[in-house]
């Protein structure tokens, strides 16, 4: 359960979930059709030394039963079609000319590394203190691909002033991502959160989200599904218990519409399909309820 105050490392409660998005990225990347390729994943999954998380990757596979691992398909469609998302998002920004990147809640993020930036482009990219110890040990090896500057924070404390403290420049145009983050904000924090971006937001500033909407209650069967498949993983994290109520919460493209900004989104199954991508006919009735987010201030 959740508390004002809880914080944690790469491997236990929010940590964790970073954890299982790197593992399903790695996973993508092994493919022979990848559609996007992050060298960098498994490296991070194994650097924990914890299986359970090694053994993601092989889940739609091999490593439990085919009822089970069917349950796993519909996210593992949803990360790829996230992470592509996400992926040109950055790289449109980059081609308008935004040299500011700010990753929030950046996990186990490796586009820092892994993606095409230009010269002159500073990520920052603020978590946890040990999440990001984590990630700068697991890739001691490797140099990032752009001036990449760590923001060890809670966003639930003065992020801004943190930010700020970084080199952060509010008056150059920033791309900002809140990936997989606002489930795990109360609604209020997620209003908060919103205010300062669009308080530390120059004109041409964009940010991208995304949310799940009108999900209907897991059944007995999916429920159960999902305790074999993290029984058969040994995965020991009550992943259900992380998210806050979507009660009360704002509606981002709604939010920032209200406030000026011009909003366009992403399909899930689109994204997919247009890249020869299946989308099996489970996993389509999954991705149907979230939506890839991009909000922009004019210029």
């Amino acid at each position: 359960m959740r508390t004002d105050d809880d914080s944690w490392d790469i491997t236990t409660s929010v940590g964790a979930t970073a954890l299982g998005v790197a593992a399903m990225r790695a996973a993508e990347s092994s493919r022979p059709d990848a559609l996007f390729h992050d060298p960098y994943a498994a490296e991070l999954v194994a650097a924990t030394g914890a299986p359970a998380w090694q053994r993601i990757g092989a889940a739609v596979r091999s490593r439990v039963d085919a009822a089970t691992a069917e349950s796993y398909r519909p996210i593992g469609s949803f990360m790829v079609a996230r992470t592509l998302y996400f992926d040109e998002y950055f790289t449109a920004a980059s081609a308008a000319g935004i040299r500011q990147v700010v990753i929030l809640a950046a996990g186990l993020d490796a586009r820092a590394y892994r993606l095409d930036w230009p010269t002159g482009t500073t990520v920052f990219e603020l978590d946890q203190p040990k999440v990001l110890e984590f990630k700068a040990a697991a890739l001691a090896a490797h140099r990032p691909r752009a001036d990449r500057r760590e923001v060890a924070v809670d966003l639930r404390q003065d992020w801004p002033k943190a930010l700020r403290d970084k080199g952060f420049d509010p008056g150059r145009p920033t791309a900002w991502l809140a990936e997989g983050l606002l489930r795990y904000l109360p609604a209020d924090a997620q209003d908060r959160l919103f205010e300062n971006i669009v308080a530390l937001s120059a004109p041409g500033s964009r940010v991208a989200v995304n949310i799940a909407h009108d999900r209907p209650r897991p059944t007995e069967d999916q429920r159960q599904r999902r305790a074999r498949l993290k029984e058969q993983l040994g995965i020991e994290v009550d992943f259900d218990t992380l998210w806050y109520p979507s009660d009360g919460r704002s509606d981002p493209r709604e939010w920032f519409a209200g406030h000026g900004w011009t909003i366009s989104s992403g399909d899930p199954v689109t994204l997919l399909t247009e890249r020869g991508r299946e989308v099996p006919d489970t996993a389509r009735a999954e991705l149907g309820h979230h939506n890839l987010i991009t909000a922009e201030l004019p210029a």
